[in-house]
């Protein structure tokens, strides 16, 4: 991996991440073993994947995955649909994709039942910081340098502009999901 890092890169780490962890690992451990297994590369290989990080949090930056968050973790503020992205890069590839294909089908993936059951939240915080923390672990400097162009963040769909504790709004559109943190039948 040289300067010219993407996002199959990322992939490809958080897939080596997840294969080192074995099973189902939880999103804390994902980003601390990919911590680990950057911090040993060169500091511009390191600094190579922030932009692809960036463009994957653009690509969820979507109202349906948000109204996703907000029921499988009660709520989710800004902060907390940033940090619902990165648990949710933290499962690879193919959820990811998944859900953005359709966030309802998260309703099948096993965190989610479990959360649904324990009334847990799906928080990847740290994954959000993998690269400048690995970025610190091998030079010791704070700051990644800064890649010359801006990521585009897209608008949020207005016609999902609407009040998210919305029960019935919300089970039109995510049934799935709801019926699963209702504790009904899947629809």
């Amino acid at each position: 991996m040289s300067g010219g890092a993407g996002i199959r890169d990322v992939w490809q780490l958080v897939d080596e991440a997840r294969a080192d962890l074995g099973g189902a690992p939880p999103a804390d451990d994902v980003a601390a073993t990919m911590v680990r297994l950057l911090s040993g590369r060169p500091p511009a290989a390191i600094a190579a994947l922030d932009r692809p990080f960036d463009e994957l949090m653009a690509m969820s930056y979507r109202a349906d995955l948000w109204a996703a968050a907000y029921i499988i973790n009660g709520g989710a503020s800004n902060d907390g649909f940033d940090y619902f992205r990165g648990w949710l890069v933290a499962q690879g590839r193919e959820w990811f994709e998944c859900a953005l294909a359709g966030p309802d089908s998260l309703a099948a993936h096993p965190e989610v039942i479990a959360a649904a059951a324990e009334a847990g939240d799906l928080d990847g915080e740290p994954i959000l910081y993998v690269v400048m923390d690995a970025y610190r672990a091998a030079t010791d400097e704070d700051d990644v340098p800064a890649y010359s162009d801006t990521v585009w963040i897209p608008d949020l769909d207005p016609d999902w502009s609407f009040d998210y504790n919305n029960r019935t709004e919300m089970r039109r559109r995510l049934p799935a999901l709801v019926a699963l943190f209702d504790g009904e039948e899947k629809p």
